[in-house]
């Protein structure tokens, strides 16, 4: 019976986290590493766990009411918890479990001193470390004694924040059980933690080590600040010696207690550089063994290291596979995208088979390799200033991985082939009529998608969906459409240069382009506000949208007065705009078409904001101010040296924005109408596999990529394992904070700006629409929960498309990312409001509810007292 309940830690491995825990798990996998020291111990298991929680009085109705408790409710999960430990550590442990461990103490040594270590089954996993979530005891001696704290152990799986935790990532309290680690007590010199990466900036060559004097929690609670030591291709880079006023060491009796340091002897290294290296050489060992950068705890001992615990660090953004050992730099999509959020699979693999250059995924993001480009000076310069004007942060970033002369290897000036990046595109004729033209096309390609896919179905579809994703590219690369944009953005970069330069006038081009027309975007946003209006006259379909509950409300609408003009309006907004939605880039996100109750709170705002007719003169407005300053820039212009040429380029240049800036939206319109084809046919698709038992969900296809959907398709065969690992990684991807800029050692790079100019204490970002605002602020992080009044401030992670009908009620605008040309800055220099995007941690930094200043000319938010 006892071997259940006992296992020694040489026996365990990987394979057994359900018995034994993560932590012993790991021990055991480290105890087989060649030239790995672990002090020696056993495992009590979890099936002893699941007897006390089996032989507890009232356990389960306890953990009962905790699950149906608030996660917010911390009065409630505090008192619940406190009770459900109470019960654990009281309840006796049972003659026989108590005999097999006091067996196993015997083999080891019976009066000895053990640490005795909580290890959960959800701990040190790849996705979450579970780090300091439950309870260790050092020095423990004597057999009452441990088992007393084995008990304490199995409780602390209950505390307040282990229970905290496991809600926030989304695991069950009855899924998790407590096994405990009984280790021989190691007496050190010296403690302390090793990353085998950087845990900041996530370098993958470099090694941090913490040390100090004596046992390794005086560093983990945080009592005294540890030696730091870097260690980069085999020797000590920089260190940081820490007055180590503090130590903690074992008592002879049992127990641990702080000492004070001789003063002599608190400026002393904890280890020599020698000692350091030796130990990161053993760190490399143990990454190598479990596949991936580790936290390691070590002690050192009269005899040399010993290893005490390793986990993964689950903090570092993944690098993308190549299956090269050369050096790549890559570049966020999701950050030119306005879409920072992970992607499923199926988003990921349906947005790589559509774009126009391949992409590289990594932690649920996109990634493009730019290291040719870096590597040549004849693409260099042009990459870099074409990113530059977009977002200065990436190409600040950039700039920095360039200045580290090695790591960018220099090619031939020759290249890669294709036109540089931003290189000058062929003149445009500005007429109305080529936009026209072009919008059209896109309509006709759209229809014919359509018509066409309807009658595919099964693996047809998918090679009929192959060919559509050809179609797809061409009309992304369609030469007449990449002159537009680009003409009317490099005329919007001339103007603002040039009136800078000759009049002393910063971002001009953002009055000059309000009310710009052709602009699929942000006539979205107006249009809400004509569904407003039908809206505002009947007060019980206001009254009715106000307790909207699910998505079917728009059936239920025709029953009141003014119902069925109220649900024509919304259908009608559906019919031409539906297919939009937050992160629209991810074809697996749900449509406003699948959650019409998504924009219920917008056309709220709308009513409760706005009189009716307010699209019209809010366009037309717009269109004046736009006039009146091109008139204003002429006639100064006029007034200078040289004037009559200036007046005449600029009013060639103004035209031109004026014509073509507006199609700049067009493109990712006509995109996510055929996603939202494309998506609807795959859903079908799905409905007759679950309908045929191969699939549980329909929605289980988001994450296959398309190429296992299609193989899924074809055998009627699917690894609902494979599905479950994805599901995991995907939840364990939000934790993650994707950087803008990132290299294949790891390494994440934010970038900076590189500004004087800005006040003490103010938010830096980038000016992207001209003005100075002052408000509330809205924090708002998902659309759906949108509270708007007039005259309030829009700050938010990200803003696609899908956030413009947000726009027209909101008096500003500041987002974590973004640059000059990203939608959320085109829309918002259409509407007229005062912008700066790129504001690192913005919705950190600003509280919801807070008064702040927004200089969108200037580029920087203060927030005020």
């Amino acid at each position: 019976m006892s071997e259940q309940y006992v296992r020694g830690l040489e026996e365990v491995d990987a394979t057994q986290v359900a018995v034994v825990g993560g932590k012993a798990a790991h021990l055991g996998g480290l105890s087989r590493i060649e030239g790995i020291r672990v002090p020696a111990g056993f495992c009590v298991t979890t099936a002893a766990f699941r007897r006390i929680m089996a032989e507890a009085p009232s356990i389960d109705e306890r953990l009962d009411r905790l699950s149906r408790s608030d996660p917010d409710d911390r009065e409630a999960i505090r008192t619940l918890s406190a009770q459900i430990r109470r019960t654990i550590e009281e309840t006796a442990v049972p003659d026989d479990l108590a005999a097999a461990i006091t067996r196993e103490l015997a083999r080891f040594g019976e009066q000895a001193a053990y640490a005795v270590r909580s290890s959960a089954t959800a701990e040190d996993l790849p996705t979450a470390s579970f780090a300091g979530q439950q309870d260790t005891y050092l020095n423990v001696m004597g057999p009452t004694a441990i088992l007393q704290h084995i008990s304490r152990c199995w409780a602390s799986l209950f505390t307040e924040r282990a229970v905290t935790y496991r809600r926030r990532n989304g695991i069950d309290d009855r899924t998790v059980h407590m096994a405990v680690v009984v280790q021989r007590m190691v007496f050190p010199h010296a403690a302390g933690i090793l990353f085998t990466a950087d845990p900041v900036t996530g370098d993958r060559k470099t090694a941090t080590v913490d040390a100090g004097f004596g046992l390794g929690e005086a560093l983990v609670s945080g009592l005294v600040n540890p030696d730091v030591f870097t260690v980069r291709h085999g020797e000590v880079v920089t260190k940081a010696i820490a007055a180590k006023q503090r130590a903690v060491h074992a008592l002879p009796a049992g127990g641990t207690r702080e000492v004070a340091i001789d003063t002599q002897r608190q400026q002393q290294p904890a280890l020599t550089d020698a000692q350091v290296v030796r130990l990161v050489r053993l760190g490399r060992r143990i990454e190598a063994h479990f596949g991936r950068p580790q936290d390691i705890e070590w002690c050192l001992a009269d005899d040399g290291f010993q290893i005490v615990q390793s986990r993964p660090i689950t903090t570092l953004f993944p690098i993308p596979e190549t299956g090269d050992q050369e050096n790549h730099v890559y570049v966020s999509v999701g950050h030119g995208q306005m879409m920072t959020d992970p992607m499923k699979p199926l988003g990921l693999s349906m947005w790589q088979l559509t774009a126009m250059v391949a992409m590289h995924e990594a932690g649920g993001r996109l990634f493009v390799d730019v290291t040719r480009r870096l590597a040549s000076s004849a693409t260099r310069a042009g990459l870099l200033d074409i990113i530059g004007r977009g977002d200065p942060l990436v190409r600040d970033a950039l700039e920095t991985v360039l200045d580290r002369d090695d790591f960018v290897p220099s090619l031939p000036d020759a290249g890669p082939g294709g036109p540089p990046a931003g290189g000058a595109s062929a003149p445009i004729e500005t007429d109305p009529a080529v936009v026209t033209e072009l919008i059209e096309r896109s309509q006709a390609s759209v229809a014919a998608l359509e018509r066409d896919i309807r009658t595919k179905t099964g693996p047809a579809l998918f090679d009929f969906l192959l060919e559509a994703f050809e179609e797809h590219k061409r009309a992304l690369s369609d030469p007449l459409s990449m002159q537009a944009i680009m003409a009317g953005m490099e005329a919007t970069w001339w103007l603002n240069d040039k009136l800078q330069e000759w009049l002393g006038e910063k971002n001009a081009a953002d009055t000059l382009t309000l009310s710009a027309p052709d602009n699929v975007t942000s006539e979205m946003g107006l249009a809400l506000l004509d569904v407003a209006d039908v809206i505002r006259p009947y007060p019980d379909v206001v009254a009715f949208l106000r307790r909207v509950d699910g998505e079917d409300f728009l059936d239920d609408l025709a029953k009141l007065a003014g119902g069925t003009e109220a649900r024509d309006a919304v259908e009608a907004y559906l019919d031409r705009y539906g297919m939009r939605c937050v992160g629209e880039i991810d074809i697996t996100r749900p449509r406003w078409r699948e959650r019409p109750a998504t924009l219920v709170p917008v056309i709220l705002d709308n009513v409760r904001n706005f009189e009716p007719g307010a699209a019209e003169r809010r366009f037309e407005q717009g269109r004046q101010k736009a006039r009146k300053k091109e008139q204003d820039v002429l006639s100064r212009l006029r007034a200078l040296p040289d004037g009559d040429r200036k007046a005449d380029e600029a009013k060639r240049m103004i035209d031109r924005v004026r014509t073509f800036i507006g199609y700049r939206e067009y493109p990712k319109y006509g995109i996510v109408s055929r996603y939202f084809v494309y998506k609807q046919a795959l859903l079908a698709e799905a409905e007759r596999l679950v309908r045929a038992d191969v699939l549980a969900d329909k929605e289980d296809i988001f994450y296959l990529t398309f190429q296992e959907l299609h193989d899924v398709v074809r055998t009627h065969q699917v690894d609902d394992r494979l599905i479950e690992r994805r599901k995991e990684a995907f939840r364990s991807y939000h934790a993650l904070t994707p950087p803008r800029v990132l290299t294949s050692d790891g390494e994440a790079l934010t970038g900076a700006y590189r500004r004087d100019d800005v006040p003490a204490g103010a938010l830096v970002g980038l000016p992207v629409s001209a003005g100075t605002v002052e408000g509330r602020a809205r924090v708002i992080l998902d659309m759906a929960e949108a509270d708007l009044e007039a005259g309030d401030i829009l700050v938010t992670p990200f803003t696609d498309p899908s956030w413009s009908p947000l726009f027209v009620a909101a008096a500003g605008l500041v987002t974590e990312v973004g640059g000059l040309m990203t939608h959320g800055a085109v829309i918002a220099r259409e509407y007229g409001l005062p912008a700066v995007v790129g504001v690192e941690r913005a919705t950190r930094l600003i509280r919801d509810g807070q008064r702040i200043r927004v200089h969108g000319t200037d580029g920087y938010v203060e927030i005020l007292p």
